[in-house]
């Protein structure tokens, strides 16, 4: 079985991981991760790029792009800045939701300034890879930056991605059952495609929920597959799958149920998170607003949700094809014909395209005290207002590897 030594080696700028397997020591280096993302997000920016001509081109020949031009012209900005802040709540409730996860470790050395660097590597490379594949692996290496070794990030950022996909299942749990006639009446049969997507979610919930709950049983299965494709070949870096399969799943393990202790701030996760998506599904309703359309706001925070799930299971970058059709299924109705396209370039820049290119100049963000963690900063600021002096631990740098 593969161990980890639990203490980062750093070469030259790079962080590793010391890894056994069959005997031998080897090093595992997060910018490996980091180095293949960023190629993914290349060859992302120039897929949607290509997508971005193919769209023009196709308003252009078919006539509609003088109609594009009017209804772009008489959008209401007004609203459109309003939209900006609910993306803008979207990334602070993103940062705060680290920041409980972080606050529960009393000794983390992140920072709120890290966070945002985290934050911002999820969107911009989540949004530039297929399935947003690449967002994970970014945040893990971003978090390995602050001081943590990879075993220890890998683990933070797992909670918070299973506490993610849970808001996620959820929140449409509650749309589905709350607007399930409204779907059906207004969308039809088609609505049926949506709960094939939502129960897909709810597996690949299901399933982080198994590697949290019982990681034993998942390292047997994994080691099994490993050996199974090594005799066929089919693996081409075993010692990669070793150290998922046989560190990261008991680490991932490890952390959710150390976190689980702690239920008031699973719960407050939890919270956060759903605020986070309802910032972001809400979006489109005031993308409506902008083009002087009315709408009921349920309806187009379910509408949302729903367009979301297929944005997400569609395997190319920014969900491309999933985004478009699943908009213009459930919001073609309430934009019409002659807005629906400028209503959907609006939506696709205030929640793909801006988030995107701003969120680039976040992602050298970089916390400069790291010698007092969020919980003792926090403590101190309880103790000011209470009138007891604080924490007696607050400014002091304790951080130091967790013993498992």
């Amino acid at each position: 079985m593969a161990t980890s030594d639990k203490k980062p080696n750093v070469h030259d700028g790079k962080r590793h991981v010391a890894l056994k397997v069959g005997g031998k020591v080897r090093s595992v280096s997060s910018t490996d991760d980091e180095a293949e993302n960023k190629a993914k997000a290349r060859k992302g920016a120039l897929f949607l790029g290509v997508v971005v001509i193919i769209y023009l081109l196709y308003l252009v020949f078919s006539g509609q792009m003088g109609q594009f031009v009017e209804a772009l012209a008489n959008v209401d900005l007004g609203w459109v800045m309003l939209g900006v802040a609910c993306y803008a709540a979207y990334f602070v409730f993103g940062v705060l939701a680290y920041a409980i996860a972080v606050y529960i470790d009393h000794d983390s050395p992140v920072g709120i300034r890290d966070l945002m660097s985290v934050e911002a590597s999820g969107i911009f490379f989540g949004n530039l890879t297929p399935m947003m594949a690449g967002a994970v692996p970014s945040q893990i290496v971003r978090l390995t930056r602050t001081g943590l070794d990879v075993g220890e990030a890998s683990a933070t950022q797992f909670t918070r991605f299973i506490m993610f996909q849970l808001a996620v299942v959820l929140f449409a749990a509650i749309m589905l059952v709350a607007k399930v006639a409204f779907f059906f009446q207004t969308y039809g049969d088609i609505v049926m495609v949506n709960l094939i997507v939502f129960g897909v979610h709810f597996l690949e919930l299901a399933g982080l929920f198994v590697i949290c709950l019982c990681p034993r049983f998942v390292m047997r299965v994994g080691n099994g597959l490993i050996r199974f494709f090594s005799r066929r070949g089919w693996l081409k870096n075993t010692s990669h799958w070793n150290e998922m399969v046989n560190v990261q799943v008991m680490e991932f393990s490890h952390a959710f149920k150390e976190a689980a202790k702690d239920l008031p701030s699973m719960a407050l996760t939890l919270v956060v998170t759903m605020a986070q998506l309802a910032s972001f599904y809400m979006i489109p309703w005031f993308v409506l607003r902008a083009f002087g359309i009315e709408a009921d706001f349920l309806n187009c925070l379910a509408a949302g949700s729903m367009v979301q799930m297929v944005a997400t299971a569609v395997p190319l970058p920014g969900g491309t094809g999933g985004a478009e059709g699943s908009f213009f299924m459930f919001y073609g109705p309430m934009f019409g014909a002659a807005n629906v396209s400028a209503g959907f370039l609006v939506w696709r820049i205030l929640t793909f395209f801006g988030p995107t290119i701003l969120s680039a100049p976040l992602l050298g963000l970089r916390s400069r005290n790291r010698s007092t963690s969020i919980y003792q900063r926090v403590q101190r600021v309880k103790g000011k207002l209470l009138g007891t002096g604080g924490s007696s631990r607050a400014g002091v740098a304790t951080f130091r590897p967790k013993k498992k």
